[in-house]
């Protein structure tokens, strides 16, 4: 699918501010979890979409940390806006898990694609 160029239709939720979003994943990327290309183009992509639309990229303004409890406050967030829930989940997370449980408490239809890499 093509965004629109205003990015009108897609919404990103994150658990932080895109500063905080940007300097825990650089820190990651000092852990070796992920590369430092790979932090550097999550951070441009997001950059880009909140610059095309401010609404389309949902910040956390109250979190300070990028955390379990925060992820799982921001997928809360994402059931609280969603009419249905599609679900990409790989090797059994945990996060999607709890995101697909919240939604059917709120009998929001599911559908999930589940993956192992």
């Amino acid at each position: 699918m093509k965004l629109n160029k205003d990015c009108s239709q897609i919404k990103i939720f994150l658990p932080v501010t895109l500063e905080i979003y940007d300097k825990h994943y650089h820190k990651r990327a000092d852990e070796g979890v992920i590369t430092k290309e790979q932090a550097d183009e999550l951070i441009a992509k997001l950059s880009k979409i909140k610059k095309a639309n401010p609404k389309s990229l949902i910040e956390s303004q109250k979190n300070i940390i990028v955390d379990k409890t925060t992820y799982y406050e921001r997928n809360m967030a994402v059931v609280e806006a969603s009419d249905e829930l599609l679900a990409f989940q790989v090797n059994d997370s945990e996060g999607v898990e709890d995101t697909v449980a919240k939604a059917k408490a709120k009998n929001i239809p599911v559908k999930i694609f589940k993956y192992k890499i």
